[in-house]
């Protein structure tokens, strides 16, 4: 199979590839006594992948970065109305190096792989899988069995570049349900956050990690605003879902994802609308060891990358399981 099968196997369906505070404490920057807010950087709106009737925008890697963070890829996939579930046996790929996670805003994905584990998430939930040393899944699309009357897919799907020792490991899998998520209250009844990866004001997400990463879904009500800093070398970005808002004075579109510089400050979000705004931020710890992807494998070096592609061919990885 050559690299572009690859890629094309890698990405969504059938197949889917797929809070004022600190994020952490630590060193921020200040002139008289006030937080310096940090740089907007860059803001893109990707580029789009689709796949059949799904549209799909990659949003990492994109012009300006290959990561944020740990967070190698993000794809993100638009609401999709779905009639019944689809499975597509031949879209079954691999995957090295990685965690893939995806984050089901909306819809029903059930998870199948080569090492026998299989679930389903509902809407809000995450599938999460560590590709370690080699694996080979696909996952079905449905609309939610538990949400009558709600027939929409929509979602995030991110891969976490891993530390290289854990490359080498066998792989793991974990399904949590939206229920299982802390979700917090803002202050001064400013909307919510919801920790999908890492932790905020002490409140910890399931989702195994190998770094200081954070995923957070917040939901801003109109005219309210929220604050947070971030720590000195750390990446971030946001992406607000639906509808334009204000981060750090400057306007920012829906659908563009917005990149901040890597100095410590605060990133300050204020809803200067009549209707609720929707935004994912992820980021953490930069990744500080030399990496090379190339199609669904994240490795350290070239060599690596080229002993992937060996024991994949060889059925290293395994036989898919959907039973």
């Amino acid at each position: 199979m050559n690299r572009k099968d690859f890629i094309k196997k890698a990405t969504l369906l059938g197949g889917v590839l797929v809070a004022g505070d600190t994020i952490a404490n630590g060193l921020t920057s200040e002139i008289n006594g006030k937080t310096m807010k940090k740089k907007i950087k860059y803001k893109t709106n990707g580029h789009r992948a689709d796949i059949g009737p799904f549209k799909i925008t990659r949003l990492v890697s994109n012009s300006y970065v290959d990561h944020v963070g740990h967070f190698v890829f993000l794809d993100q996939i638009h609401p999709t109305e779905l009639k019944e579930k689809r499975l597509n046996p031949e879209a079954a790929h691999p995957h090295r190096g990685i965690a893939t996670l995806t984050y089901v805003v909306s819809g029903e994905i059930e998870h199948f792989d080569s090492r026998q584990h299989k679930a389903i998430v509902h809407s809000g939930g995450v599938q999460w899988m560590n590709a370690g040393n080699g694996i080979i899944h696909n996952e079905s699309v449905a609309p939610d069995s538990k949400k009558a009357g709600d027939n929409t897919l929509r979602g995030f799907q991110f891969w976490i570049n891993l530390p290289g020792e854990e490359k080498k490991k066998n792989p793991s899998y974990k399904a949590v349900q939206s229920n299982e998520l802390p979700v917090l209250q803002l202050q001064n009844e400013a909307g919510t956050l919801k920790v999908v990866v890492g932790e905020y004001k002490g409140q910890t997400s399931t989702i195994p990690l190998y770094s200081k990463q954070y995923l957070y879904h917040i939901h801003l009500k109109p005219g309210k605003k929220f604050e947070l800093t971030a720590e000195d070398g750390d990446e971030y970005a946001c992406f607000p879902i639906q509808h334009n808002i204000t981060i750090n004075d400057e306007l920012c579109e829906a659908g563009y994802l917005v990149g901040f510089d890597d100095k410590a400050g605060s990133i300050e979000f204020i809803n200067q609308s009549e209707k609720e705004v929707e935004l994912i931020l992820f980021g953490g710890e930069k990744y500080t060891e030399p990496y090379v992807a190339y199609g669904p494998f994240v490795m350290n070096t070239k060599e690596e990358i080229e002993q992937a592609y060996a024991d994949y061919q060889s059925g290293k990885y395994g036989k898919m399981v959907y039973s």
